[in-house]
Parts: structure tokens; C-alpha cells; sequence
């Protein structure tokens, strides 16, 4: 996936890169499924051996594997993936109202929309991939925290905006509900619950979360640390990220040098992942269109310092796995400089 704000389209090349400021392949052949992924200190770890590998986001796959006659789109991908040596996949486990919602309305499920994530995992341990599976979106896309906000205006809560999402307890109610939901689903074709499954790698509790109320992070930080031991407290075999895109905020001003252009949109990637149940950090990458109108010499300055301050944020200070979740090239800019 790789959308902002709902509206620009990317070229992704998008993923996971780790551990080191190379790309290596993973140390698992397709078709090997024994084991958990684990974090150890600031790497990741598979039967006791490191675990590095390269992957890529397809957003869109239980939607389409909904469709039993599209199905053969999942399989495509995760053959052609895994043959191409990239064994984990980001996908999302969510669709929150609007067209094939996996969540039609608080507590509702369409059967039909779980058995096609049901396809996508099942796929996955053919070919041997493993799975981030994100929780919710920031944005309207598949629904995510505006479509919590709309469903608690509509029932009669007082709610502001979708900021909302992470204060409202009963908004925050319908979310854990959602990722208990999830979690013990028990797949229809494999026969194992979601959370005893090997392929799962992670969860994540939210694609991007960004709270543009409190720039301090306070809402945000309260928010992870609710819903953290919530995930823990169902599943605590798997690894759990927040989502984040690595935007510093208030906690650490010394760090806000490294935001694109002063970005700050109500987190902070360091004090958000050193909450104790979120066991690896992750950042996302997009400089020209965070530094809309500078030159690609700009950008790529910027893009070595966001990478290299993480990268030692992750060793030093967090001592815990990093990934870049998402990286890509925008279509929309057709600038051209000379440097």
C-alpha cells in the first residue's frame, strides 16, 4: 500500500528492508513455515538464526480472494513473489464499511470477506510467506478510524472528529473488539487460529496512525499503551508493531530536525515504539512528496539522514528491529532539475 492522505498514488518498490542499511535476502526457502519470527535486541530472529529478508505491500488481497473466481491474483502474487526471493508480505486485516467490508458494522462480519483473508494466509504458507497483517488505516480508505468516528456519531456519541478514535471509549471498544476478532479467527482452510499461526509474522495496530489534535503525542502514546497489552493480552506469540511512519514529535525536539519540512502530526517514533509490548519499529519513506518542489539531490540527502537517524535510533536507543515499511516514487511530479 502506499497512499497519502487517500489521494496520491505511488510506484512502490515497497518494503522491508532490515536490520542493516542493506537488502538481504531472507534465510528461509519458500516453503518453510516452522517456526515464529521473535525480535532479539535489535534483530530479528527464526529458530534461533537471524532473519533478514526483502518484502513488498499488497494491500488489496482479502478483497479481492473475497471473489472466489479472483483468487488466482493471490496465488499469482505470492508465486511470483516468493520466486523472486521476497518472503514477506504486508497486507491489510481490515475493511471497515463501504463495498466487501470485512466489518460491516460494529461486530458484524461478512463470512464471505473472512474466508478470502482465510485464502491469503493459507497461500501465504504454500509459497512460503510470511504475513504483516495491519489492523486498521489513519485514512477513509477501507473505512479505518473515520469510519469508527462515523459509526459512533451515528449511534448517538458525542464525537468531534476522527481524532476521537483515541480517546472515545466506545470507539475504542469497537477497535479491540475488532482486533479480538481477528486474532482468534479460526481459519476455515487451515484449521489454525490466526494467532497460533507461524506465517502471521506481526500484527500491526494501525497503517500510518497520526492524531493532528495533540502534537505532544500524549493521545497517541495513551492510545498504544491501552491497545498494546489489548493484543498481547489475546496473542502473545506474535511480534506487534504500531504502524508508524517515523515522524518525531515533542518528547524528543532534538530529533524533529530529521522531519521532512517540520512535519508533525501527533506522534513521536521513539517514545511510541519503547512501549514494552511493541516489539519492533517501523519507518515509511516518500521524500518527493514530502519535499514537494526540491531537487532529487535534496531529497536524496534527506532520505539518507531519515534512514541513517532511525537506523541508530533502533540500535542505540529503542534496541529493537526496524523496518522501512513502505517506500515509493510518486507519478504525479514531472520536475526536472539539473543537479
Amino acid at each position: 500500500m502506499a497512499c497519502i492522505n487517500g489521494k496520491m498514488k505511488y510506484i512502490c518498490g515497497v518494503l522491508i528492508i532490515l536490520l542493516m542499511a542493506v537488502v538481504c535476502e531472507a534465510g528461509v526457502p519458500a516453503g518453510a513455515v516452522s517456526g515464529f519470527i521473535q525480535a532479539r535486541d535489535a534483530h530479528f530472529a527464526l529458530n534461533g538464526s537471524p532473519f533478514l529478508f526483502n518484502g513488498f505491500n499488497s494491500y488489496w488481497m482479502m478483497v479481492v480472494a473475497s471473489e472466489p473466481s479472483q483468487r488466482y491474483k493471490i496465488s499469482s502474487v505470492l508465486r511470483e513473489a516468493s520466486a523472486a526471493g521476497l518472503t514477506v508480505c504486508r497486507t491489510w486485516a481490515f475493511r471497515d464499511g463501504g463495498y466487501r467490508a470485512l466489518q460491516i458494522s460494529p461486530g458484524v462480519y461478512d463470512e464471505d470477506v473472512f474466508q478470502g483473508l482465510d485464502f491469503v494466509i493459507s497461500e501465504a504458507r504454500k509459497y512460503g510467506v510470511r504475513l504483516i497483517l495491519a489492523l486498521s488505516n489513519n485514512y477513509q480508505d477501507y473505512g479505518g478510524r473515520p469510519q469508527y468516528v462515523k459509526w459512533a456519531r451515528s449511534a448517538g456519541m458525542a464525537v468531534n472528529g476522527d481524532d476521537d478514535f483515541y480517546t472515545n471509549a466506545v470507539v475504542k471498544g469497537h477497535y479491540k473488539n475488532h482486533v479480538k476478532k481477528v486474532l482468534n479467527r479460526m481459519n476455515t482452510i487451515t484449521g489454525i487460529a490466526y494467532k497460533d499461526d507461524p506465517m502471521i509474522m506481526a500484527w500491526e495496530l494501525m497503517n500510518e496512525p497520526r492524531c493532528k489534535v495533540d502534537l505532544s503525542a500524549r493521545f497517541k502514546q495513551e492510545w498504544v499503551q491501552e491497545m498494546a497489552p489489548h493484543v498481547k493480552s489475546i496473542d502473545n506469540i506474535h511480534l506487534l508493531g504500531v504502524g508508524m511512519e517515523g515522524f518525531y514529535g515533542d518528547p524528543i525536539q532534538d530529533r524533529k530536525q530529521y522531519n521532512p519540512q517540520g512535519f508533525q502530526v501527533g506522534t513521536d517514533c521513539i517514545t511510541n515504539h519503547m512501549i514494552k509490548e511493541i516489539d519492533f519499529a517501523t519507518i515509511h519513506a516518500y521524500p518527493d512528496v514530502w519535499l514537494l518542489g526540491q531537487s532529487s539531490y535534496s531529497r536524496m540527502t534527506f532520505l539518507q539522514k531519515w534512514v541513517t537517524s532511525h537506523w541508530a535510533n533502533s540500535r542505540s536507543i529503542l534496541k529493537k528491529p526496524l523496518i522501512v515499511a513502505e517506500f515509493g516514487k510518486s507519478k504525479k511530479e514531472a520536475i526536472h532539475y539539473k543537479d
